[in-house]
């Protein structure tokens, strides 16, 4: 139905014949409303929004005569739909003042739209829902201005490239995002970012805050893995779900049942003497393929149809976030140990690390992981009841299967 109201709209507005040969369709001239209803059912990842093709048919239209030229893939060239809004009049003005003067931008000059909530015509129920989630958020600092887009490249990327031009604490959601960011890590050819889909049914998002003491900021990562977890459980106390043990896999990873639900990015500049941190985090609530989600285990465990929502977790995460942040800053990492060591799945855990003589032969050696070190590593105990500090090798996607100990 969505798709035929859509069409009727789009033959009132440009009924011509519509011409673009790399989606090799099978046919190379086909009317415009055709076209979209193509589109529509074969591009699983372009935003349904009618609102947003509706805006942007022109701008299609445009690219594609450009397009017979330059034989390039003319879905690509569709400009990314920005939506902000704020919690209270302050934040709106804000909204406001990023729009006219076109402040935000995007990596490699891509095109953006942008608009403010209000100025939204049609609101897909099945997409964000800002006045849930505003309504929900307590804070006084995080979460407060939000930019909402149906896609993006990647979250993480947008609040970094465009961290001094948003108000502190800002935070960006995206339904999809088509390159999102991971990890940094080493390989023999060098240092590599993993860079992959995330798919619809993710709540994926980032967020800017500072900080001043570089001592503590590798340790950062933690706190934000130790917030989301406690969201999910207060979120589901207090809406009378049952418990879902979602826990922490060093360094940044979100586990249930054995399965990756989710995980943890966070990444720093410095300028005028401080810190300038994206944080960022995505978490699989509604997503079953290709492992599990959230909702799924909940529907499990329960006959309801209760389920978890973006929104509550988002509010209830940055009120979290808040709490934590403000004692890691004031009491440091130690004050919060004991809750993250609950919440992680390696207290105790046996270690086995490969190291070579001096006559080149490996040598197994068992260590157990007891905590954290200072400065954010692995701490274990060797059968020589001497402490080590445990470092990724670099060389391994697999944290544990490339450990590399240090006498502490």
């Amino acid at each position: 139905m969505q798709v035929l109201i859509l069409c009727r709209r789009l033959i009132r507005i440009s009924p011509g014949p519509f011409h673009c040969p790399n989606l090799r369709f099978g046919f190379p001239h086909i009317n415009r409303c055709r076209f979209l209803t193509l589109v529509l059912k074969r591009q699983e990842s372009l935003p349904s929004h009618s609102i947003y093709l509706s805006l942007h048919l022109s701008k299609l239209s445009s690219v594609t005569r450009r397009n017979r030229k330059t034989h390039t893939n003319c879905m690509e060239k569709i400009p990314h739909l920005l939506v902000l809004c704020g919690k209270t009049d302050a934040e709106e003005d804000c909204a406001w003042s990023l729009k006219e003067n076109k402040n935000v931008k995007l990596a490699d000059g891509e095109e953006l739209v942008v608009l403010l909530h209000t100025e939204q015509a049609q609101k897909d129920p099945h997409t964000f829902n800002f006045k849930s989630y505003l309504d929900s958020l307590s804070t006084r600092h995080f979460g407060r201005f939000l930019i909402w887009s149906p896609r993006l490249p990647s979250t993480h990327d947008l609040v970094s490239q465009n961290f001094f031009e948003l108000p502190l604490g800002a935070v960006c959601v995206a339904e999809i995002q088509s390159k999102g960011r991971g990890l940094l890590e080493y390989s023999h050819s060098g240092r590599a970012k993993n860079v992959w889909d995330s798919p619809s049914g993710c709540l994926l998002f980032s967020y800017t805050l500072q900080m001043e003491n570089g001592h503590i900021l590798p340790l950062l990562q933690y706190v934000v893995s130790l917030a989301i977890i406690e969201a999910i459980m207060m979120v589901c106390g207090s809406k009378g779900f049952p418990y879902l043990d979602v826990r922490i896999k060093w360094p940044n990873d979100l586990y249930l049942n054995g399965l990756k639900v989710g995980g943890v990015l966070c990444t720093s500049t410095y300028r005028s003497k401080k810190f300038n941190v994206s944080a960022g985090v995505g978490l699989n609530l509604d997503n079953e393929k290709p492992t599990t989600c959230l909702n799924a285990v909940l529907r499990e465990l329960t006959c309801s149809a209760n389920q978890l929502t973006k929104e509550d977790i988002l509010a209830t995460f940055f009120q979290k976030f808040e709490e934590l942040f403000e004692i890691f800053l004031n009491q440091g990492f130690q004050a919060l140990e004991d809750l993250y060591y609950k919440a992680w799945l390696h207290s105790g855990q046996k270690v086995v690390i490969e190291e070579k003589d001096e006559e080149s032969s490996a040598k197994n050696i068992v260590v157990t992981i007891q905590g954290l070190t200072s400065s954010g590593y692995l701490l274990a105990i060797g059968e020589d009841n001497k402490n080590y500090e445990l470092h990724p090798d670099g060389n391994s996607f697999d944290f544990f299967k490339g450990l590399v100990r240090k006498k502490i």
